[in-house]
């Protein structure tokens, strides 16, 4: 929402945009100290309360250049009548199909829980739970949530087609997880072939739908899904996308310890890949702009790197980093989402085929548009140490991992 006011994001009538009143308005005041929260729950507020007969965003303002937003409003609350504002959504939004892919595990679980929890401006309206087995419980369970999004639930190979027919975002975090002592590389054969698998039904049941890929090692199972549709004839490099979020959370959210404010109020771009040395925080590009000492720097580096070793040794074999990947998973999809329905400036750090490096697939900050990938926003002025970094340490080991990938697809 930046610098308008949140309803601008809410009420298409045109006097909205009028509403720029940024010293009067305690939302718009707010969203210029970034301070994110108060407008996720105004705009929470805004889709989830019965009002009459006027919104309540309105009268949080009570600036005389607001009297356009709140005439709009009365017209819209009187349209809507006693059904509430909950049901209503001004902008223009598809009807959105997930389906999650390995939706009963330890990611998919809560990762689907979030899609049925999605509003406006990033809403489902129809959620899949695929998984070998317990996916139709999984569904079972979220469909009492009392939100819009429906939710079905398939099993087994034999209902794939099914579940993935007309799908217009397919999330796959289906695999099995890190243990302690374990690599992400250590799951390669196995995940391999589920990955494979699985983008062979999305070819043939939804070849036009965007597929973010979980499933690790990333840094292989993107290529291999690249093969597989390029093998099908229905290669579309905007649409693939292999899910690097979850480095960018920890980034937030170390830098924001370190620095001692709040990660909702910290930028910080992370390219690469998604495993050990191939993840490199820009910490000299962060927003706001912070000064790291070198030990600083080192540390948070390293941590950022091994944040998902950090949750398997924690958890001592009872599982890996599944709640913070599903709450990272879901952050991506919402922006997926947004972008598909034609907002702008949406911009996620993912990994996608790209010639910013020589790195066949490589992470970058990324603008998300109506067809998937529209701009590689590239790296970025980086510092001395980064560069380093990257040119001896990342591109390296992610080549190596790409490659095998590729080479494991075509010795199938």
């Amino acid at each position: 929402w930046h610098f308008l006011c949140v309803w601008k994001s809410v009420c298409t009538d045109d006097a909205v945009v009028g509403c720029k009143c940024v010293s009067v308005c305690v939302v718009c005041a707010r969203v210029l100290l970034h301070e994110r929260q108060v407008v996720l729950d105004a705009v929470s507020l805004f889709f989830h309360t019965h009002f009459h007969p006027y919104c309540v965003l309105a009268q949080l303002c009570p600036h005389e250049r607001t009297q356009p937003i709140k005439m709009a409003m009365r017209r819209i609350a009187t349209t809507v009548g006693s059904q509430g504002l909950r049901h209503l959504s001004t902008s223009t939004q598809n009807a959105m199909k997930v389906a999650v892919l390995g939706g009963a595990g330890g990611i998919g679980q809560p990762l689907s829980m979030l899609m049925k929890m999605a509003h406006p401006p990033a809403s489902v309206d129809e959620l899949v739970v695929y998984d070998i087995a317990h996916s139709k419980g999984v569904a079972a369970d979220l469909s009492h949530m009392d939100t819009t999004c429906k939710v079905s639930g398939y099993a087994g190979e034999e209902e794939l087609p099914t579940a993935l027919n007309g799908s217009d975002i397919v999330i796959i975090p289906a695999g099995v997880p890190r243990k302690p002592g374990m690599t992400r590389d250590d799951l390669f054969n196995t995940n391999a072939t589920i990955v494979k698998n699985l983008i062979e039904a999305c070819a043939a049941n939804c070849p036009t739908a965007c597929i973010a890929i979980i499933s690790n090692p990333v840094n292989s199972t993107v290529p291999i899904a690249a093969e597989v549709l390029k093998a099908a004839g229905v290669y579309d490099p905007r649409k693939l996308f292999g899910v690097t979020t979850l480095d960018v959370v920890r980034a937030r959210t170390f830098v924001a310890d370190n620095q001692g404010v709040q990660p909702t109020d910290v930028q910080v771009p992370v390219i690469g890949g998604h495993a050990g040395g191939t993840i490199l925080p820009l910490l000299s590009q962060t927003q706001p702009k912070f000064n790291f000492t070198d030990e600083d720097r080192d540390a948070l580096t390293l941590r950022i790197q091994n944040g998902g070793t950090e949750v398997v040794e924690a958890k001592a074999g009872a599982g890996s980093a599944t709640l913070s990947m599903a709450w990272a998973g879901a952050q991506f999809a919402f922006s997926l989402i947004r972008a598909l329905n034609g907002a702008e400036d949406i911009v996620e750090c993912t990994m996608i085929q790209s010639d910013t490096t020589d790195c066949e697939f490589f992470s970058t900050r990324v603008m998300l548009g109506p067809d998937g990938v529209k701009e590689n926003l590239g790296l970025g002025e980086l510092s001395d140490y980064e560069q380093e970094k990257l040119d001896t340490e990342v591109i390296p080991e992610l080549k190596k991992s790409i490659e095998k990938g590729i080479n494991w697809y075509h010795s199938q």
